[in-house]
Parts: structure tokens; sequence; C-alpha cells
């Protein structure tokens, strides 16, 4: 719809007819000498007299044109604009870090899909974590692989379809066989370095034990709680494995108790999948929505045609005036 941003500018609009009715005409009067030869003197000087009062007349196109560019410059004057539908934008109260292990023992096909299909572990978790990363439509979401060493495959984003198909990608060991729990959570800390929100959440997933990181995982979790740096950590596999494939569960306790996370076990894909439901509860999706509605200026269309009207009119006066002395001359 069109609306005008200076509404006010319509009240001066009857300005012109107030000075015409309340105003004196205005006159202009000059000092003159009275002659009884006038005539015989202009002829002499060779002067063309000229009337003593001139009024000059007004046409009807003028009656017609000066009301209509008025109403046309008030117009522009009152910043008309054309106001579109409303763009909605969503701003998150919490960037939302996801890191999963990588690690060799991701391949171990313990888990079963949906139709009861074995699979593996890694294949297991993005089924799951798919589904979670859909319905948290109000985070900005970042996503971080490791194993051997840690990096960041997504930086944060309200792109959730980029994020689900960057995890789509993974493949097992890409990160390297080992599990350096302690690295990742040093990367994480790096990676919310210029992060606004409010909640800074991790939520870690990993099937083994640390492997020998350069910074100890319980080390590496005081230092994000001192950023304010919040670590879910969830144990996934089979409970009962040994050596490397059984993951440290105390440890994940420990990790999360210093940041006052939550830590969480699953042995198989339907109690990951409640794991996520119940995060879902516990980080309740904080966000704001800005709506912007987009103004399009439409003041220059008035401007423009007060110009056009008052062109075509002096263009019209100036061919009548000319053909007016053509004919004189001719008669």
């Amino acid at each position: 719809m069109i609306e005008f941003q200076f509404t006010y500018i319509f009240l001066i609009l009857p300005l012109p007819l107030l000075t015409w009715l309340l105003l004196p005409p205005y006159r202009e009067s000059q000092e003159s000498v009275r002659v009884p030869f006038f005539e015989h003197l202009t002829l002499q000087t060779r002067q063309k007299p000229t009337k003593g009062a001139v009024v000059l007349k007004r046409n009807i196109l003028q009656r017609v044109i000066a009301p209509a560019v008025w109403l046309l410059l008030m117009t522009a004057l009152a910043r008309p604009v054309f106001v579109e539908p409303p763009i909605e934008r969503i701003k998150s109260g919490r960037d939302l870090l996801l890191v999963v292990d990588l690690s060799g023992s991701m391949d171990t096909r313990d888990m079963f899909d949906e139709d009861g299909k074995r699979i593996n572990r890694l294949q297991a978790i993005k089924n799951v974590l798919g589904d979670f990363i859909t319905r948290r439509k109000g985070d900005r979401i970042a996503l971080m692989f490791f194993g051997t060493s840690p990096y960041l495959q997504a930086p944060f984003t309200q792109d959730s379809s980029l994020i689900k198909s960057l995890l789509e990608e993974a493949q097992v060991a890409m990160a390297g066989p080992q599990t350096m729990l302690g690295d990742a959570i040093g990367l994480a800390i790096k990676t919310f370095e210029h992060s606004e929100a409010r909640e800074k959440v991790v939520i870690l997933l990993t099937d083994g034990n640390d492997t020998n990181s350069k910074v100890p995982p319980e080390k590496a979790a005081e230092l994000a709680a001192y950023h304010h740096i919040k670590i879910h950590t969830i144990g996934f596999g089979d409970p009962t494995n040994s050596g490397e494939d059984l993951f440290d569960e105390q440890m994940l306790k420990d990790i999360a108790g210093i940041t006052s996370g939550m830590s969480f076990m699953a042995a198989n894909r339907d109690a990951l999948e409640e794991v996520y439901r119940q995060l879902d509860k516990i980080e309740v999706q904080n966000y704001e929505t800005l709506s912007y509605r987009p103004m399009r200026p439409l003041y220059m269309w008035p401007l423009a045609g007060a110009f056009i009207i008052l062109i075509f009119y002096h263009i019209f006066m100036g061919l009548r005036t000319w053909f007016s002395r053509m004919r004189a001359q001719n008669v």
C-alpha cells in the first residue's frame, strides 16, 4: 500500500488560495512627468509608449495547471512511499556448536536403522542429528568434526540445510583414526571467539576415549567454563566394549559438570534420538523474530509530473505566440 511519511505537508495546500484572498494585489509605482506634447515627444525619441497600468491576463490553462502543479509538488514533499509486504528475520539468542567424533571406531556396524537394517555408528548419528538440526530453527549452528585432529566444517549459520548437507558428507576417519577429545574442546573455544550470542553451547558426541590430546579434556573444559561456554556430552556406543572402543563415562561427566552442562549415554540409535530430544527441552530455542517492511520511495513521480506539465505548458505557449506573430506579419 501507499503511505505518506510527512502528511502534515498537506496542511499548506490552501496557502495559495489564502494568499490570493487575504493579501492585496501587487502594485508598483514610479515617478513620472506629464507633458502636453507626449505624442510628439515619442515620435522624436522613437520610443513606443506603454500603458500606465498593466494587468496580466490569465488563460484557462493557467487556472487548471497552477493548482495541479501545486498539488503535485505538495504530494512529492509529503514523501509518498510504497510499503511492501513485511520481511521477517530471526535473531538467534544462542550459538550452538555440534562436535562429532569421526574416529575409526565410528565404522563399527553395531547399530540399526528404523527398518532394522544394520548400519555403522556414523550413519546412525547422521539420521538422528539431522532431525535435531531441522528442529533447531532459531539457533545459529556450527559443525565440527574431530579425530586425530579437529577441524571446523561449517561456521555459525542459520542455514540448517547447509549444516545437514555437510553432515551427510562426513566419512569415518576423515579427520584421522584417533580421538583427540581435548583438542576438539580447544578448537570449540576458539570457534566462539567472535560470538556475541547470549548463550554459547557445545554438544559433543564421541564413542571413544581421549587419545593423548595436547590439552587434557578436563583442563580444556575449565577453559571453556571461563569463557562461559556450556558443554553437553554424549557417550555413544556399546557400554560393554573395552579398550579404545569404550568411552570414558566419568570423563564425559566431568567435562559436562565443569561447564554446567549435562552428560548423556546412548547405547543405540533410539537412545541417541531420545538424548537429542531431551536436549531440545533443556536448551529451549531462544530467538526473537524481527519484522521489517521495505519502503520504496515514490516522490519522484509527482515531482516528474509537475515538471512535465510545466515544460509542455511553456512549449505550448511559445508555439502559440510564434503562430500569432506569423499570422500578424502575413496580415
